[in-house]
């Protein structure tokens, strides 16, 4: 965030399908490459190091998905909404061998970019299907019905989560799909205010008995502009030593639970399909100088 972003011709681009464009460029200030869609930088992967995360909220993911499981190796059944580089996926696959992962992403043409530019590991079990995230739902294997580890929601159609994949009959499709155990990991963008992450956090609150939120510091106190992780589940949360995790860096985060999520949320409507709206638009000058 708050870089400029020059246009090389000859980075690997792509016109998308639904409008907009995509590229990869390497990352100005790490190892790795970005993928960029409309000026919006969306994914970091790193082709030497899977395991390494460079984005805050995804480093934050990571974080909880390690914690999954009866070990930290222990193969995982995952569905993710929303493709980007794949670099969960990625995580995932080189850090728990055998691991079966679900992908859906909107955009043909962007999956073909970065498998061309940005090849998955070899013998990962990551299937991708191309379709709308909520659709894909419908119509994942039955035996992942209520057996799933992991859901990760992070769709973005530009810099934005579009409206249908926001409300309480969205999150409850999800949690049709996981396990008594599992997990919901989504990305909720948000400014000043937060009122649609407190929608969000209301919303989810309502199907799932655990809720636990992680972000920076200023982001949760609604002072700027980013990215908060939701963190959701029927079953107890695998939160007891995200804080030290969390505070250690190298992107140090607060991690909001029980009394402190509910009044987080307190006041906030829940989202359904007839009145649900877009994460807000990020100011124009967020990703430039």
């Amino acid at each position: 965030m708050g870089r400029s972003r020059g246009r090389e011709h000859e980075n690997p681009q792509a016109r998308l399908d639904h409008g907009g464009s995509a590229e990869i460029a390497a990352s100005e200030f790490t190892s790795g490459f970005e993928l960029i869609v409309d000026g919006t930088p969306q994914s970091h992967v790193d082709l030497d190091d899977p395991t390494h995360l460079h984005f805050e909220y995804i480093v934050r993911m990571g974080a909880v998905i390690d914690q999954l499981g009866a070990t930290a190796s222990a193969p995982l059944s995952a569905v993710h909404l929303g493709a980007g580089a794949m670099t969960l996926p990625r995580y995932i696959a080189t850090t728990r061998p055998g691991s079966r992962q679900q992908v859906i992403e909107w955009e043909a043409p962007l999956v073909t970019l970065v498998r061309e530019h940005l090849p998955l590991p070899r013998g990962a079990a990551i299937r991708v299907r191309i379709g709308d995230a909520r659709e894909g739902l419908s119509r994942m294997p039955p035996a992942l019905t209520g057996h799933c580890d992991l859901v990760v929601s992070d769709v973005f159609s530009g810099a934005q989560t579009p409206a249908h994949l926001t409300s309480i009959e969205f999150y409850r499709e999800i949690a049709g799909l996981l396990s008594p155990t599992g997990v919901l990991l989504v990305n909720v963008a948000d400014g000043p205010g937060l009122a649609f992450a407190r929608r969000q956090v209301a919303t989810v609150s309502n199907v799932f008995r655990e809720v636990a939120l992680l972000a920076d510091t200023q982001v949760l106190k609604g002072r700027r502009f980013g990215n908060l992780v939701l963190v959701a589940s029927t079953s107890e949360l695998p939160t007891e030593w995200l804080p030290r995790l969390l505070a250690a860096g190298p992107h140090p985060a607060k991690i909001a639970q029980g009394d402190e999520v509910a009044a987080f949320a307190r006041g906030a409507a829940i989202v359904t399909d007839a009145d649900a709206v877009a994460s807000p638009r990020p100011d124009s000058g967020l990703f430039l100088k």
